[in-house]
């Protein structure tokens, strides 16, 4: 018997963080069933991953959607992701939009998917975000030569701009075990470098009691994994322990990627961020030593 594969696509927008969660995602749909195309090609479907963190973000996603509906007006349009939990309304009203799903429910897409007939009006699912503590473990696989693989999900920080606590939910993470699978996992497929990225990784270990130095003692010691490359970490979060075991062991790459919103301390108070300038400037001479 023959089966006539649906031809599914996904496009993400935003960080590295949801090119982990978008390929997580597509590995959920069954490959008797569904043939993974790229998304400038005509799809049955189209898996549109989105990011919501300034309006010039939100307006980038909703110029997605609309280009994958004119370029495939008949299939289906599923729109997950940040945008999604902040805003389903806005999004469910753009014509051709058949579902909306939020943070914790993309992961669970092909349960929503009962048909994939057009609908009038798009069905929303989501959750409040800031009551749960759900933790739903990515890694991307086949898309790079190197894999993103997410630690931690979530922020504390509450900084006055910031909509991440509100679209992602409070910092949590999985026990180091957890991840330490996930690498292994990794390095079976013959990747040989990953990129460790999260809302706040240097906030990992905060929901079990570890830390994320703890957690690079131990990734360390993945057989098959040759480099492992630290995505974006807060000033206040990279600790002398961190940068020593940088220095020390050859399979973490020299490289911080630190983050600066202003060098004015009065900005960055009305910023509500977690430090000062002189605290940075410190950082910084301390890596280049």
């Amino acid at each position: 018997m023959i089966i006539n594969k649906k031809k599914v696509a996904f496009h993400t927008l935003g960080c590295k963080l949801n090119f982990a969660e978008t390929s997580t995602i597509s590995r959920s749909f069954p490959e008797d069933r569904f043939e993974r195309v790229p998304a400038s090609s005509k799809a049955d479907i189209y898996v549109i991953n989105t990011c919501s963190v300034t309006d010039s973000a939100d307006k980038k996603c909703r110029q997605a959607i609309k280009k994958f509906i004119t370029l495939s007006p008949g299939a289906f349009i599923a729109v997950v992701g940040c945008y999604a939990q902040l805003k389903p309304q806005e999004i469910s009203a753009i014509p051709g939009v058949d579902l909306v799903l939020g943070t914790n429910e993309k992961f669970d897409i092909s349960d929503y998917i009962s048909s994939l007939d057009k609908k009038e009006k798009a069905e929303i699912h989501s959750c409040d975000i800031t009551t749960t503590d759900n933790y739903n473990a990515s890694f991307s696989l086949g898309d790079r030569t190197r894999s993103f693989l997410k630690i931690q999900d979530g922020c504390d920080y509450g900084c006055s701009y910031c909509t991440i606590p509100l679209a992602r939910g409070g910092s949590r993470n999985p026990e180091i075990p957890v991840i330490i699978r996930e690498a292994e996992e990794i390095a079976a497929r013959g990747i040989k470098e990953i990129v460790i990225t999260g809302v706040n990784i240097g906030d990992f270990g905060k929901s079990t009691g570890d830390s994320f130095t703890g957690l690079l003692k131990e990734l360390v010691k993945v057989e098959g994994i040759e480099r492992f490359r630290i995505s974006s970490i807060e000033p206040n979060l990279l600790t002398d322990e961190l940068i020593d075991l940088t220095v020390t062991n050859g399979k973490i790459l020299p490289h911080f990627h630190i983050p600066l919103q202003s060098g004015s301390d009065k900005i960055l108070g009305l910023m509500r961020r977690r430090y000062t300038r002189d605290l940075f400037a410190s950082k910084i001479k301390l890596v280049m030593k």
